[in-house]
């Protein structure tokens, strides 16, 4: 608690001046992701990152970015720079006299089952997510009663361009989740779903579309305690890893609560508060990592609801040729015809198992399927943002 204390108190030290100095390293500029009027850390065309941090009383400082120690300076001002980082979003932290903290002149962000600081490199020539000067959706929140959970529940819920002005007009809905330790803020957040609609819809490039972004409650398995026979808790390193309902090192039974809410409370609670177009033809499920083997036991306990369907990097959870979606897809014709689309995607620095053995499986069977590999990237949101960028475009398309 005291070290925690003195931590605290030397981030409120370093507060002070820590954007005071003005002979910036050449060619770099502030993080887009730094708190407002922050100047520090800076980013330069190589992708390296540059920390300046005023802490005198310190006695260590680094930066999980590459595990970079920070050098003090006779001005007791800590100084580093890391190797040049992948594009994208990524999650980092300050270990200051040995306790990882939040850099407070980053914004924050929820992910690994906490909160986190966050760090944005730029990929030059790749700006599908930017903010632009087209009409913009919204990000609305929306709270509703589960009867599966009996609690309370939150989603977000993406609306695009005009969606107030023609009250006439319905939607196709795409219910879109996050990877393991995020939540519902990751794919509005770190991965900036409404400005990637926002622009396709503009450009012609997508069909505008409702995107309900809801808490899968995998993060929720990583923190609530798991107990042996006797009630006492277990030590970490002995519940790591969601696990499956029954297996060893489980979280709590989430991935039945979850599927079960999403089909009896939450699509029935879309339907009935927006304007949507609620037969399966319209509707589709996609995630990420752990949210995309979420995307296969539900779609595929679900067929009836989904037409569409998209996996992002999901290494675990594919049902198998032989047996997947209750044999369905042995009968290749069978499946085709029920299912408009089924997109598989990975990034190039990802294990085959992450998209690219799946998609070569469901080839040899026949089965009609879009693959996409993110060049030089791995298991990442700039994966998974250049994943719906090209997912959103074939959604609730005729063709």
């Amino acid at each position: 608690m005291k070290n925690l204390f003195l931590v605290l108190l030397l981030l409120v030290i370093s507060s002070v001046g820590h954007t005071q100095n003005n002979d910036f390293p050449a060619g770099t500029k502030p993080a887009s992701t730094n708190i407002l009027g922050a100047e520090y850390p800076r980013v330069d065309s190589l992708g390296q990152v540059y920390f300046r941090i005023q802490a005198p009383e310190a006695t260590s400082i680094s930066v999980s970015l590459g595990n970079v120690p920070l050098t003090k300076g006779d001005d007791g001002v800590w100084t580093g720079v890391t190797k040049p980082q992948d594009p994208g979003f990524h999650y980092y932290t300050l270990k200051i006299n040995g306790v990882d903290v939040a850099d407070p002149f980053s914004e924050t962000f929820f992910g690994a089952s906490r909160i986190m600081s966050g760090m944005e490199i730029p990929e030059a020539g790749v700006d599908f997510y930017d903010i632009k000067n087209v009409p913009h959706g919204q990000v609305r929140s929306v709270y509703y009663w589960s009867k599966s959970f009996n609690e309370p529940r939150h989603a977000y819920v993406y609306t695009p361009p005009g969606y107030d002005k023609d009250l006439d007009k319905k939607y196709p809905v795409l219910y879109l989740q996050h990877g393991m330790g995020e939540d519902r803020r990751a794919w509005p957040n770190q991965g900036r779903t409404n400005f990637i609609l926002d622009n396709l819809i503009a450009e012609g490039k997508a069909k505008p579309m409702i995107i309900v972004m809801e808490d899968g409650g995998i993060a929720r398995a990583f923190n609530t305690p798991i107990r042996d026979k006797s009630g006492k808790i277990l030590p970490k390193p002995e519940r790591q890893g969601p696990g499956r309902p029954g297996g060893p090192g489980q979280g709590p039974n989430f991935w039945d609560e979850f599927t079960e809410t999403i089909i009896t409370d939450l699509i029935p609670t879309i339907d009935k508060q927006f304007r949507t177009l609620s037969d399966r033809e319209n509707r589709a499920i996609a995630g990420l990592s752990l949210g995309g083997t979420q995307t296969y036991q539900i779609s595929q306990a679900n067929l009836d609801k989904f037409a569409s369907i998209g996996v992002f990097s999901a290494p675990f959870g594919f049902p198998g040729v032989e047996t997947g979606y209750n044999g369905l897809l042995a009968k290749p014709d069978e499946f085709n015809k029920q299912v408009k689309l089924f997109y598989i995607s990975m990034g190039s620095k990802e294990g085959p198992r992450s998209g690219r053995a799946i998609h070569e499986a469901l080839d040899n069977a026949g089965i009609n399927n879009v693959y996409y590999e993110a060049p030089g990237t791995a298991h990442e949101f700039q994966t998974w943002r250049k994943s719906l960028y090209g997912f959103a475009q074939l959604l609730f398309q005729k063709k």
